[in-house]
Formats: structure tokens, sequence, C-alpha cells
């Protein structure tokens, strides 16, 4: 069981012994804000391309991302369909997802999800 230091009500710190005046707060090793502070989500910068297409099916958007990939220039054209691997943070990538109305936590999200596949 961690004691924890909080910084504005989030865990930023955690230790195994107590920390008098600084980390007080005793937690239990099964506490949802321990295990997530503990275990940090990984940061995906790229997957597949079977895994991002096999997600967009997954998420119900593979249809309307080829429908607005073939009204894209020649070289979006090309790299989604060439592609062996989809890089979050590509410029392409960006602007599909800007254009799908996606917000960085759920690209991130989708990405994670992709990771999986």
């Amino acid at each position: 069981m961690p004691y924890v230091h909080r910084v504005n009500g989030a865990i930023v710190e955690a230790f195994a012994v107590l920390q008098t005046g600084y980390a007080e707060e005793l937690l239990p090793d099964d506490n949802d804000e321990v295990v997530n502070f503990l275990n940090p989500p990984v940061a995906i910068a790229a997957v597949s391309a079977r895994q991002f297409k096999l997600q967009l099916l997954a998420a119900g958007l593979l249809d309307q991302v080829d429908a607005w990939v073939a009204q894209q220039a020649r070289d979006v054209r090309i790299a989604y369909e060439y592609s062996g691997t989809f890089v979050k943070d590509s410029p392409m990538m960006a602007a599909g997802f800007a254009a799908l109305g996606f917000p960085t936590s759920a690209v991130d999200a989708f990405f994670l999800a992709a990771s999986k596949l």
C-alpha cells in the first residue's frame, strides 16, 4: 500500500514508506488512482496498416474513411493504400482525423486500441 503525494488532487508521487508532511495518504494497491498512476498508458506512435484498418472496421469508420480518402489528393490516396505503417503524428494522419472531428484523446485511444489487434 503506497503513501501518495497529490498536486491539485492528482497523484504525482507514490512511496512505500510514510513521508511525514509530504506523502501521508495511504491507499490500497488496488485503488484505481494508484493502479493508473503506477501503470500509465503507453503512448503509441505508429501501428501497422493491418492494425489501423482493422481498427477502422471495428470502430465502424472504415467506409467513411475510405470515402474521405477517395476524395483526397493522389499522394494521400497512395499513402493510404500502400503504407505499411500509419504514424499517428504525420500531417496526413492529423488532417484525416481532423476531418472526422476526432479530438487528440480519441486519436490516442484509437491508436492504443489498434496496437492491440
